[in-house]
């Protein structure tokens, strides 16, 4: 590991002298969005110290091995088998895929994080329709045979994405009169698609969570859909790829990127207060030591009294012996519950991974199971999903909130990041990235690929 343990009096000494050095941004918390943030940060030549209270790497989107696992969800319990078979599991504390054509991977791309990082594409997408579930067509052959349209809603589906493929926001001649400010349900309706059709299109193509797009404009959902199928058309499969060793490895990768460009990191190190002066934090204070800074970028943890609560999501860590029925036998996959399928408000979503990504045994799957909370019982709002993915050997459930910032940073320089949402991927993670970025910086984040350079490589 790149990271590593060191004598602690060493550490204690080198963690003050680094405390009373003056920084351009403190970042508080090394989940992913605080990582990526510190590695664009630190490439653009700025001054970064990056702290964690925490012991490892990754907060909220860290990894976790079985031991860790039972730690955290059965009160310290030891779980069964050996040492070596709970460090065979790398299980995900937010299930999430990479679209392989989206912002993440143009992030990996452009900072060159993808050299510490080996991915696996998703082996299938399946969408659950009328009780049962469905591939989502991969090709225009799948599309053909596919049960889930009938053969005139096929012509009609196919003539909304022909529409779709030719759509060109900043081109009037492609839009047939579907302005990009046009409400979404309106363009369904002019292709005359049916219901079904359009919680299909809507959920496991545009992966929205909910209905409330279809009032909304539909640049957006047009747009989403397009990024789905080039992330599709790049590996056949599904549109999704997966780190080897689990998501952890995102921020792990994106704190070396830091690191190498002169980041300064400390894990295990508590924070105990912002300094503020004339109502701009000016440093970072902890144990009885401060940091000096311009801005500080967090996530909501860190500032209580800077967020609010938003909802909460629920998750299960759900460990199999088989892959999920009625999935061709994949050793990855998502598949998407549609809410109006189930009689809810938001989609529920399933992902399963295996020993292929190097998360957990041979002949073990990890399906992690995720919504947003709607009723006072989260865990009977999983059902649905646990009915479909077949003997459950074990649970690990939880409940989040979901915090948001009460204000965009810019008046204090203090930046907070917001909770995981339950979306199935990493888009809406990276805009949150973007937004925080743009914010600090006053400018927009390079997401063009690196110029080669003429020669050379990485110092070790």
């Amino acid at each position: 590991n790149f990271f590593f343990e060191k004598d602690r009096s060493e550490q204690n000494r080198k963690e003050e002298r680094n405390m009373d050095e003056e920084y351009d941004c403190v970042v508080l918390g090394t989940g992913l969005k605080e990582c990526i943030l510190s590695g664009l940060l630190s490439v653009d030549g700025l001054k970064v110290l990056h702290m964690d209270r925490n012991t490892y790497y990754g907060g909220d989107s860290a990894s976790l091995n079985m031991e860790a696992l039972y730690e955290k969800y059965r009160n310290g319990a030891k779980p069964p088998g050996t040492p070596q078979e709970s460090r065979q599991y790398n299980v995900d504390l937010i299930p999430k895929f990479i679209m392989a054509t989206g912002i993440l991977v143009k992030m990996l791309i452009h900072t060159d994080v993808t050299r510490y990082l080996d991915f696996r594409s998703v082996a299938g997408s399946y969408v659950y329709t009328g009780g049962k579930i469905y591939k989502v067509p991969a090709t225009d052959a799948e599309a053909l045979k596919s049960p889930l349209l009938g053969l005139l809603e096929k012509r009609r589906a196919k003539k909304f994405f022909v529409f779709v493929q030719d759509y060109n926001i900043a081109d009037a001649a492609t839009h047939q009169g579907v302005s990009p400010n046009t409400p979404m349900i309106e363009v369904f309706r002019k292709f005359g698609l049916a219901d079904d059709t359009i919680d299909f299109v809507g959920h496991a193509l545009a992966l929205h969570r909910d209905d409330d797009y279809l009032q909304q404009p539909a640049g957006d959902t047009i747009m989403k859909i397009k990024l789905y199928v080039e992330s599709l058309a790049r590996y056949t499969k599904s549109p999704y790829i997966y780190p080897l060793y689990g998501l952890g490895e995102l921020p792990q990768a994106f704190a070396r990127l830091s690191a190498i460009y002169g980041g300064t990191y400390m894990l295990n190190k508590p924070f105990d207060e912002l300094i503020m002066e004339g109502g701009k934090v000016v440093g970072v204070k902890s144990e009885g030591s401060i940091a000096k800074c311009k801005f500080v970028i967090g996530d909501p943890s860190y500032f209580p009294n800077k967020v609010q609560k938003k909802g909460q999501v629920v998750r299960c860590i759900c460990i199999l012996n088989a892959p999920v029925p009625n999935t061709d036998n994949s050793d990855s996959t998502q598949i998407i519950i549609p809410q109006k399928q189930v009689k809810r408000k938001s989609d529920i979503y399933i992902s399963v991974v295996s020993s292929t990504h190097n998360v957990c045994p041979k002949g073990k799957f990890v399906a992690i199971v995720s919504t947003t909370v709607e009723t006072g019982n989260p865990e009977a709002e999983l059902q649905p999903a646990f009915a479909i993915m077949g003997p459950i050997q074990e649970k690990f459930l939880y409940v989040s909130d979901n915090y948001v910032p009460t204000d965009d940073g810019t008046k204090d320089r203090v930046f907070v990041s917001s909770s995981y949402d339950p979306t199935s991927h990493f888009e809406t993670t990276c805009e949150d990235v973007m937004d925080i970025y743009r914010r600090v910086t006053g400018k927009e984040v390079d997401l063009s690929p690196p110029a080669k350079p003429a020669g050379g490589g990485e110092g070790q």
